[in-house]
Formats: C-alpha cells, structure tokens, sequence
C-alpha cells in the first residue's frame, strides 16, 4: 500500500513545517514538499496538523483476568481513535505477569487482537528473581516494579531483593513510588476520624506527597548506588520534583520521570464532582503539586506525558472510599487533554510531541518509532487541533463506557491513525485487517 499526504503541517523534533509525507507498505518513504505519485492513495491534510503516533508507556489494559472491565482489542481500539499507536502495559493482569511464560502469553493475545504497537512490562515481586533475571530486554519494554501497594503479590518490600534486582538487571526499571507505611498510617489516622466513612478528598492526604517523596528517593538512592537505568512512573506532587534533574539531555539521564495527563488536568477541587471516579495511585493531589508538574514538564525535569490508563466498570468505581478501587480510563483522551492546555498558551504543540511522542522512544530506546523520520515506521495521526467536540458515552470507546471526562468539551479532533502504515482509522471508521506489531528496543 501507498498513501501521500499532502498539504499538512509536519509537528516534528521541535518544529512545525507544512511538508508532505509518502507511506509505503510500513515505512515512511519520504518527507518532502510537493511529493507526488500517482500510485498513491492521497490524503488531503489541510489545515490539519501530522504528528507521531503517540506512545503511551503505561496503561492497564487489564487481559488476562479482568476482561470484564477491559480488553486489549477494546483499549487499543480506543488508543487508536485517540492517536495513540503504540502502547506499554503493566503486570499487574491476572495472573500477574511474574513468569516469563505468563508475559509470553499477553504478546501472543496482542498479536491476535491488538490494533496498536505493543510491547508488556515484566512483573516482579519478593520471590520471582530467576524469572526477572531471563528477561529480554530487546524484546521487552522493562521491568516494573510497585513500590507501593498493588493489585496481587507484586509489592516489593524487600529491600535485599530491591538491592539485588538495581544491581544486577540488564535494562530499565520502571517504578510505581509510594510509601506503603506512610499509607497505612495515614488510613488508620483517618479511619479514626471518619469510621468506615471517608470522604474523598482525602485521598491526597492519606496517600501523601511524603508517601511519594519517600519512595521515589528510594528508588532514586538505589538506582545511583547501581548505576541502575530507572524510569519513575506518574510523579504527581511538587515535593518529589527536586530529586529530577535537567541538566542533562534526554539521551544521557540515567535516571527519568513521567507525569500523568491527570495529575496536569484535576486537582483536589475535583473531588466534589468527580468523587471516585478520579480515584488513583498516587492521588491526584493539589492546585500547587498540578502547577508544579507543569512547569517541571516545560523544565524537562519531567520526561513523558502518559496516562496510567486503568479502567473499572462503574459499578466498582461506586463504592465507598476504603473499596472503590483506584484508576481512570484515560487513553482515548490524552491528546485532548494537552491540547487544552495549548489552546491555554501554557505548552507549546511541539513540547507536547516531544513528551507524548518522541521521549518515551527515546527513554526506553524504542527501534524506529517516536518521530517523522525517512525509514521509520509509518506510526501517524492527523488531527485538527481546533475542532472542538464533547466527549459522551456515544463516543467513548473503553469497555467501561466511562470517563471522568464527560460532556466537557475538548480541542483536537483525530481524523486518522495509521499504524505501521495501514490505515487503522479513518474519520471514524475501523480498518481492524491488520494487528500493530510487538514493540522492539536497542539494548
């Protein structure tokens, strides 16, 4: 297959051009002005802006286990409509990821039905060392760890094993931080206060900025005392924001952090309105963490916009705060919720690429992907970034059939994806034909 796109401004490393661009059959074959080709399907992007397909390196598309809240064919499908194309899932499925053969068998489910790039985190816990140890690192994405509470045995508290695996593994940790002392004892504080009754916006109190200071600092000391490649996953309060450095390129940091679209977008004000369904690990916290974060991603002590994307079936989400379980789908949406803050003057349409798009190749070194480049894959969304539409269950497309983002009404407007240049999505039409590809990395 050929496609030519033409008359579209190219957002790419830094800049903002008006190029075409030739696909043929995976690849981007030229980036250049006035291309023609008669043997090409033509794609009139005027007015519109080309980026690189998003990469989103954490979502929680919950196979195998907990399908009834999500699936990889549903939230890669809702991935796709958002300009996501390539997407890094987290262990904590079940069974957790903790074997090799368990992982295996999530990249064989993808290549079924998955209609985004993908690539699955191994898992750890305090006794699954050998497995961790046979992960390949150019195949798969990283190694998670959830220092901090989780879904099954996968906390690590053993700070023995913490020590063992910085020391001794062979790629990128990534690293859910939050205390889990601090936690509890803040619940029982609280609990004595409220009962069984506790109002949601404590959350940010009892799952704290110290909570997550402490852990990330952890996690930090112990990835400098191995010399360890350590990827610290949604920071999401102003206190841990001093332990990230900026005085490095992207490339040479050993040791980078992501921030979450939500933890930009909601504050504790929220909570009133929102309640539960913006419930997350960590916490969406204050007006002054959420100004922080901004200003630490235009820094670039901040590396990568992503979205913990973790569905639950409302039904679940309607519990009271000790059982209302903790995540918010987000993937579909993602690019809207940045470009909210374009329209806002706060970030410009580049540093948003840079973040959502480039970074996360460049921190976990993904092959060929990230960017608009001549022999990379043809991973592409075009999006009109000042059409304006209301997000509603009409056109939601997680499983869930949720957002905490509804009947608010957003910029960018995806118009189509391609994914390793098969036109996956098409002004709302599905071309599901074809499956994204495992993910690759340069070890």
């Amino acid at each position: 297959m050929k496609y030519l796109i033409k008359n579209g401004h190219v957002v790419n490393e830094g800049k903002i051009i008006q190029k075409d661009i030739l696909i043929v059959d995976e690849y981007i074959s030229k980036i250049d002005t006035d291309i023609s080709d008669e043997t090409a399907s033509v794609i009139d992007a005027s007015n519109q802006y080309i980026i690189p397909g998003i990469i989103d390196d954490q979502v929680h598309f919950r196979e195998p286990g907990l399908t009834h809240k999500a699936t990889i064919y549903s939230e890669s499908k809702a991935a796709i409509a958002g300009g996501v194309t390539s997407f890094m899932e987290q262990p904590n499925t079940k069974p957790a990821a903790l074997t090799q053969a368990l992982l295996e068998e999530k990249y064989q489910s993808a290549a079924q039905t998955s209609l985004a790039n993908y690539t699955f985190f191994m898992g750890t816990s305090n006794d699954n060392y050998d497995e961790v140890m046979r992960t390949d690192f150019s195949k798969i994405g990283a190694l998670k760890i959830f220092m901090g509470s989780s879904t099954g045995n996968m906390l690590v508290d053993d700070e023995h094993i913490l020590n063992k695996i910085f020391a001794n593994i062979g790629g990128i940790v990534v690293t859910h931080c939050e205390d889990e002392q601090t936690i509890l004892q803040q619940t029982e504080k609280i609990k004595s206060l409220y009962n069984e009754n506790i109002p949601m916006n404590f959350h940010p109190i009892i799952r704290s900025d110290e909570a997550c200071y402490l852990s990330s600092k952890l996690a930090i000391d112990l990835a400098k005392k191995h010399q360890t490649r350590l990827h610290i996953f949604h920071v999401s309060t102003a206190k841990e924001l001093d332990l990230f450095s900026n005085q490095q390129a992207l490339k040479d940091k050993k040791i980078t952090a992501e921030v979450c679209v939500h933890h930009l977008y909601f504050d504790e004000r929220d909570y009133a309105a929102l309640g539960s369904k913006i419930k997350c690990n960590p916490a969406i916290k204050f007006e002054s963490d959420k100004r922080a974060l901004l200003q630490a991603l235009l820094d670039d002590k901040l590396d990568v916009i992503a979205t913990d994307h973790a569905p639950h079936t409302l039904q679940e989400k309607n519990n009271p705060y000790l059982t209302a379980p903790s995540g918010l789908p987000l993937v579909q949406h993602s690019l809207n919720m940045m470009l909210d803050f374009y329209h806002q003057q706060k970030i410009s349409l580049e540093k948003i690429i840079e973040k959502m798009c480039h970074a996360p190749a460049e921190c976990f070194k993904i092959k060929n992907r990230g960017y608009l480049r001549e022999g990379y894959f043809a991973d592409i969304a075009i999006v009109d970034i000042h059409q304006r539409w209301s997000i509603s269950t009409e056109n939601i497309l997680y499983k869930c059939a949720w957002s905490p983002l509804e009947n608010i009404s957003v910029y960018g407007k995806i118009n189509q994806t391609f994914v390793n240049g098969h036109l996956v999505y098409n002004k709302g039409i599905f071309d599901e034909s074809k499956k994204g590809h495992r993910l690759l990395f340069s070890v």
